[in-house]
């Protein structure tokens, strides 16, 4: 279990450096896409990216290691209990939008490394921007009953009837890539429904009101027919195997996240996926 634990990300690549296992995490975790304003070329971090859903528009916040706007003067268990929690180091709910309701998963050992590296970002004193949600969404006082409905708190427990592969793969896709986030539909609160986990969402239902596909091993509408192989370059490369390459969202996902994990990491992504039968 201890060796699971130590190797289940892209240690094994980047040797016993803690800011560069980090900085993979940070990268394969979608930070940057989120909390960088890519619009107005802000600096890294630095929050201020519009985030549209059906309950309102978002605005990531600021994640520098900034004492006053940003993270800066947050301890590790005021990180970890964010990532776990979802709670502020005032204890009020952050709104899953921030999906710590994937983040939950990751091993100690991972949130220290990931804390870590933002730590290294540099410091931007740039003011959050306040949400723009309609009612009652925008009472943050309803995530408490949210989460009591829709929050499984982590960590990710090792199933033991599974490869260490399976295992490292299930984690990484699970709690840091998160893919389920935007692979799996939501109900009217914006639950997941874990019974479809990684079906796909229908078109005005997924991040930006767009479609997201099944990657579940689904012959009709998932990647039943991808190979292993595949699904690897398809995480390096974005090609995938009809020879078109990933747009819109999960352009970013791949180009500043899945591409830089190690090829073993993306190797077990693929045996995780590569196991999940369609939905019935």
């Amino acid at each position: 279990m201890v060796a699971f634990l130590v190797g289940i990300t892209s240690i094994d690549a980047l040797g016993s450096s803690l800011v560069l296992k980090g900085k993979v995490l940070f990268e394969a975790g979608g930070c940057a896409n989120c909390h960088t304003n890519k619009k107005s070329k802000g600096q890294l971090g630095a929050g201020g990216a519009a985030i549209n859903t059906p309950y309102g528009v978002f605005f990531a916040p600021n994640i520098t290691p900034d004492g006053t706007h940003g993270i800066g003067n947050w301890t590790d268990n005021q990180f970890y209990r964010a990532m776990r929690e979802g709670l502020s180091p005032n204890g009020s709910n952050y709104f899953p939008v921030f999906p710590y309701t994937s983040y939950t998963n990751m091993t100690d050992v991972d949130l220290h490394a990931l804390k870590t590296y933002i730590f290294t970002l540099k410091p931007v004193g740039r003011p959050n921007r306040v949400h723009k949600l309609s009612f009652p969404f925008n009472l943050r006082i309803l995530q408490f009953f949210w989460k009591l409905l829709y929050f499984k708190q982590g960590p990710y427990k090792f199933n033991a009837a599974r490869t260490l592969e399976w295992n490292r793969g299930a984690y990484l896709s699970r709690a840091v890539a998160h893919c389920g986030e935007c692979h799996t539909p939501r109900n009217i609160f914006g639950g997941l429904d874990y019974r479809a986990w990684f079906s796909g969402v229908k078109e005005g239902r997924g991040p930006e009101g767009e479609a997201v596909p099944n990657i579940r091993s689904d012959g009709k509408a998932g990647i039943k027919d991808w190979s292993k192989d595949q699904i690897v370059n398809y995480l390096q490369s974005g090609e995938d195997p009809e020879g078109d390459y990933a747009g819109s969202l999960m352009f970013d996902v791949i180009d500043k996240g899945t591409e830089n994990l190690s090829n073993s990491d993306r190797e077990a992504i693929a045996v995780y996926l590569k196991d999940l039968p369609p939905v019935r």
